[in-house]
């Protein structure tokens, strides 16, 4: 299984926003974090997104289907890059797509001076970064009485 990346612009938009609520909907009803959850952003959230010069979305594409998406925030000026967020479909998940779409970014962007958070009760979402070298920084948010938010960071 190999993927590529495809730079995602406006005329994707409602593309990106349809999987990304599909994606993370299972979270919303699991955590309720209703303030914070992509699967709750109205779609001019994510058309804001797309406009910033420095935000970078990628469809991670396995032939010619769009197994998830991942954005990059990259300012290129020094300060840590980041991936916020990365998500696979539901029916592709377990396969390796989230793993080489970061090994792909990281291609792009530069290997080193990343960060992101995730859900802490998310097990398998820690094992995936800290497998891929990234490393907790001590910091935590706690978001409501069922979740909490995790930081890492790859120098």
């Amino acid at each position: 299984m190999s993927i590529t990346l495809k730079r995602i612009d406006m005329q994707d938009c409602e593309k990106l926003w349809k999987m990304q609520a599909e994606a993370f909907s299972e979270l919303l009803a699991k955590y309720h974090d209703y303030d914070i959850s992509p699967a709750n952003e109205p779609m001019s959230r994510v058309e804001e997104r797309l406009c910033q010069p420095f935000t970078y979305y990628y469809f991670i594409m396995e032939g010619e289907t769009a197994v998830g998406a991942i954005r990059v925030v990259d300012n290129k000026d020094g300060s840590p890059k980041r991936i916020s967020p990365v998500f696979i479909m539901k029916e592709f998940r377990s396969k390796g797509y989230a793993q080489k779409a970061i090994i792909a970014v990281e291609k792009l962007h530069g290997a080193d001076n990343w960060c992101l958070d995730t859900i802490l009760q998310e097990a398998g979402n820690c094992y995936l970064y800290e497998k891929m070298g990234y490393h907790q920084t001590g910091k935590t948010e706690v978001i409501n009485d069922r979740m909490t938010m995790v930081f890492y960071e790859k120098k």
